[in-house]
């Protein structure tokens, strides 16, 4: 089979790239030709680009613009569906660089999008106010209400929506990453919406738990992923367990913040700053963590660091949005707690930290669960049965 991913970017960078990436090996190695289009944009420095296609892409003011019309996202796009004639398209990211005006280009392919963020409900991505709190009204001038964005990149952005509401029939299936995902782009008038997990490459457990008590953390460093609530509560347990470690692999525009917070805290000492890491070096430096937090805010889409950490066999503890209920098995492996609540996280990791039995007990379970309900492999199968589908329909 024939098979055309489309991705804003195409850098081994974020998690929806990795998953695109992923995919594509997969699926060449079950023998079907799979082709990535993304565009020439690195959020990174000094990554490589690793898409078959690329088109104009950027992350500089002229973002706004091409993300809603990307001539040269259109014109790639035209010369390769004429020129691969792919028997199926999946889209996945395209609202931040390719531009609602691949669309009309997708109406006699079969084709699905896999929708990782909320662009199909809110322009911003996240379907949160500013304030990080869930929104709760229609994307449109309430946008502009509640200061989710300025005045310029509104007008834009909503014309972006408008044609992605006119063009959006082109997709013959919708898809989200969770229930929990599919249960709020549903409310919003996304129908209907199935559902199929991100995967995660399978790894042996790692090596039996050793000193010191040892915490992960994993993500960008932005106000939305919760690492000040870590800090607070990992400084609260360090008085209990002073030998206990903290590794934080990330980076964002709070780092700096962060970091005097740690040193405020009276715990700089027992932190260590990893920086951004590929996820093989990521996976060396935690494969001595005796539990993995994920103390996100906001209700995201799934939770790759979650399943990335119980394949593993890293114990979880992560708070009570998205889809993490979904994942986390509570109490079997890892546990989950309200989402700004430091003393319940506090709890939590003195479980753990002062339990080494039970963190090795519950990385054992979640490499058991990832295995049979995450794996990269079964990811990859669903998607094959939907493209046969999908591609029956037009035959």
């Amino acid at each position: 089979m024939k098979i055309l991913l489309l991705n804003d970017l195409g850098t081994p960078t974020g998690g929806a790239e990795l998953q695109m990436l992923s995919l594509r090996q997969n699926l060449r190695d079950r023998g079907h030709d799979a082709r990535l289009l993304s565009s020439r944009a690195t959020p990174v420095a000094d990554t490589k680009l690793l898409a078959d296609y690329s088109c104009f892409g950027s992350n500089s003011r002229l973002q706004v613009l091409t993300q809603t019309v990307n001539p040269s996202a259109y014109s790639r796009l035209r010369q390769i569906l004429h020129d691969f004639q792919p028997d199926v398209v999946h889209v996945r990211i395209f609202m931040g660089q390719l531009s609602p005006l691949i669309l009309p280009l997708l109406r006699d392919v079969p084709c699905l999008y896999q929708m990782a963020m909320y662009r199909a409900i809110c322009p911003k991505g996240t379907n949160t106010l500013p304030d990080g709190s869930p929104c709760q009204v229609s994307a449109g001038s309430a946008c502009l209400r509640y200061g989710c964005m300025t005045p310029q990149s509104w007008a834009i952005l909503m014309v972006q929506r408008q044609l992605w509401q006119r063009w959006r029939g082109a997709f013959d299936l919708m898809l989200a990453l969770s229930y929990a995902m599919k249960a709020q782009l549903e409310a919003a008038g996304i129908t209907p919406v199935q559902v199929v997990y991100n995967g995660v490459p399978f790894r042996s457990m790692r090596s039996p738990l050793a000193s010191p008590p040892t915490v992960a953390f994993a993500g960008r460093l932005v106000p939305e992923k919760g690492v000040s609530i870590l800090l607070q509560a990992f400084a609260r347990a360090c008085t209990q367990v002073p030998q206990a470690r903290l590794l934080i692999a990330g980076q964002g525009g709070e780092e700096a913040a962060l970091r005097t917070l740690a040193a405020k805290l009276g715990v700089a000492a027992n932190v260590t700053w990893l920086g951004h890491l590929p996820r093989t070096d990521m996976e060396k430096h935690f494969d001595s963590a005796w539990v993995q937090v994920i103390p996100s805010l906001w209700a995201e889409p799934f939770g790759n660091v979650t399943t990335e950490a119980m394949m593993r066999g890293t114990a979880v503890i992560a708070s009570t949005v998205g889809a993490q209920p979904e994942i986390v098995s509570e109490g079997t492996t890892g546990f989950l707690y309200p989402p700004h609540d430091v003393e319940a996280l506090t709890a939590a990791l003195l479980r753990l930290l002062l339990n080494p039995e039970k963190a090795e007990q519950m990385g054992q379970a979640g490499h058991q669960r990832a295995c049979t309900h995450f794996s990269e492999d079964r990811c990859t199968e669903e998607f094959l049965e939907i493209y046969q589908e999908l591609r029956s329909k037009y035959q």
